[in-house]
Formats: C-alpha cells, structure tokens, sequence
C-alpha cells in the first residue's frame, strides 16, 4: 500500500503538540518570548518526546515550550491553519482538532477569542486544501470542575459553526470521571458530542466509567481496557470507537513497543480502532508513518485499511453531508 497517497481521516489530533519549529521560532523572535534555543535542530529536540519517554507525565511536559507562543489571536489562527495545511499535504481529508482552550488565555484572550481564533485557521486551511476540520474542545482534568463548567458554557455557542465534542484530557488518576459527571452531562444537554482521554495508562476501569458515567463515544486511546475484561467487553459490545495513537503509545509507556500495541488484536476481534498522530511534533510522526509503522508491523491489508477508514467516517463527528463525501474517497 501507498500510504502517501491513500485518503485519511484523523480523530485524535492535539494543536498545541503539532506546532512548526519554524512557527515557535518565528513568534519567539518577532515578540521577544523566551525560549531554550532559536535553532531549528535544538528546539524540535525540546519539543519531542524520545522514544524511551518514561511516562505520560513526562510526555506532557513537552507540551509547554508550544504554549508560550499560543497567547494571541493571531498566533492561534496561524498555528491551526498550518496545522490543517500540514494534514492536508499528508492527504489527510478530514481532521479533528482538539486542545484546550482555557491554556491560552494567560495573556488575556477571552475563552471565546481563543476558539475562534482556531476556527478562523480552520477554515481559511479549508478554503485553500481539500480538507475539512472540526474543533473538540478539551478539558483538563487538573484543573477545577469550575474550569470545566466554563469551557462548556463558553464553547456552546460554537456548535454547529465548527466545536463538535468535549474531551477530558491531561495526568490520568483513576476515578476522574467521577469528578465531571456534571460538566460533561451539561455538554451533552447542550449538543455536544463526548470523547474522552481514559485507558491510557494502566487503568482499564477508566474507560468503562468514561462510556457510563460521561456517556463517551469514543476513547481515547484505551489501550488498558486489555487488562479490564469488564471494559474491553462493554466497548466490544457497544461499539465505542477507540482512537489509538500508536507512537505515543509507545513513547507513554502505554505499550512496550509497537510489536506490543493492541491495535490489531483488538481490530481482529471486532473492537472499533482507528489510527492517529496524537501529536504530530511531539511524536515526531505524521499518519501516513503511523499507518506504515502499523499495517506493516501486524501484515495488514488494503481490506483492513478500507475497515478503518469506514470507521473513522462513521465515528468522526462531522455532519452527514461531510461523510458521505469522505466515503467517496474509498471508492
């Protein structure tokens, strides 16, 4: 298979973990933001995590060099058009977008400024590549169930202009969803869709309570529901998609190796899986290399791939319309 040039479609893509260095190095210098280094080489290596990451926590921390230049309306916009020009060089036809707005607010910009800034980018990429993006609007689960609150309230007037879903993501501990019970029942009220961060780290039980006490329809990640029999077979039999990220899964621990990833096991027995960058920087991956590494690592075929996609068009959070454009692609 030529994955360069078979269509893609991406659900699980983080903006502030897929900037340019040249972007980061560009906005350092122009507005005098203090960075470890403004050489191409020796930033991208403060903005990747290794392989042999030791954590998730320390696979986060790779996230707070991309912030600093994420603080202006401008900037955001740039950064979000790159983003979707990137995917779209990759023959990525449709992308999910997802960050957290409330980390761009430090030097002032409303919650509301910060989204529609993103969405500017999203469809000025639009206007100029074959792709489409939507925007899933991300809570952290360190911060205060107040902060959640906030971001569902101030994001509810972009639905249908763009904001599709609501995420929980950040440090895992197990039991979080307890916590956001509330929040995310409002979202859902509202007509936001749910995806939720649970299972990448060794807590099975994380994704069951994602689907029955948040109502999520898809995971992210959800790697360890392999060690909760309970989870794996309540996601088997309702069908929730997983969006499984398999570089960062690797750099997370999550997974010893990619040889180790679940992915085709849980693909073979009927679980719903689709592939994604997670991180295109900080993974330092695109998805024509994580398919690659993937199909070519458990010997998949062009039927496998076609299964994919299809679910990929059905889970993804686009309108109708929009679905069944993405399914004429495969045609």
């Amino acid at each position: 298979m030529n994955f360069a040039t078979l269509p893609k479609i991406e659900l699980h893509c983080h903006l502030d973990g897929s900037l340019r260095p040249e972007t980061i190095i560009d906005i350092a210098e122009r507005e005098e933001i203090n960075i470890p280094s403004f050489d191409r080489v020796e930033i991208l290596k403060d903005l990747t995590a290794p392989i042999e990451c030791e954590s998730l926590d320390e696979y986060l921390e790779k996230f707070a060099i991309p912030n600093l230049v994420m603080q202006s309306k401008e900037n955001i916009k740039r950064i979000s058009y790159e983003l979707l020009e990137d995917a779209a060089r990759e023959n990525v036809k449709y992308l999910e977008v997802r960050f957290a707005p409330l980390l761009h607010t430090a030097k002032g910009l409303s919650i509301e400024e910060v989204i529609q800034s993103v969405l500017e980018g999203i469809r000025e990429a639009e206007d100029q590549y074959d792709i489409k993006g939507n925007l899933i609007l991300s809570c952290m689960r360190t911060m205060s169930i107040e902060s959640a609150f906030e971001v569902v309230e101030k994001g509810k007037q972009f639905l249908g202009k763009g904001v599709v879903a609501i995420d929980l993501c950040a440090s895992e501990e197990e039991g979080f969803c307890r916590k956001f019970v509330e929040p995310i029942s409002l979202a859902r009220e509202y007509g936001y869709r749910v995806t939720i961060h649970a299972g990448e780290t060794g807590i099975g039980e994380n994704v069951l309570e994602a689907v029955e006490l948040l109502g999520a329809e898809r995971i992210g990640h959800g790697v360890f529901i392999r060690n909760h029999e309970e989870a794996y077979n309540m996601v088997k039999e309702k069908q929730v998609v997983l969006e499984m990220c398999p570089t960062s899964n690797v750099q997370t621990k999550a997974v010893a190796s990619f040889g180790d990833h679940p992915i085709h096991q849980f693909h073979r027995d009927g679980i719903k899986v689709t592939v994604n960058t997670d991180n295109r920087t900080v993974s330092d991956t695109t998805m024509e290399k994580e398919c690659r590494i993937i199909f070519n690592k458990f010997c998949m075929r062009y039927e496998d791939y076609k299964e994919i996609y299809e679910t990929s068009v059905e889970a993804c959070f686009a309108d109708s319309e929009t679905k069944e454009r993405l399914k004429e692609y495969m045609k």
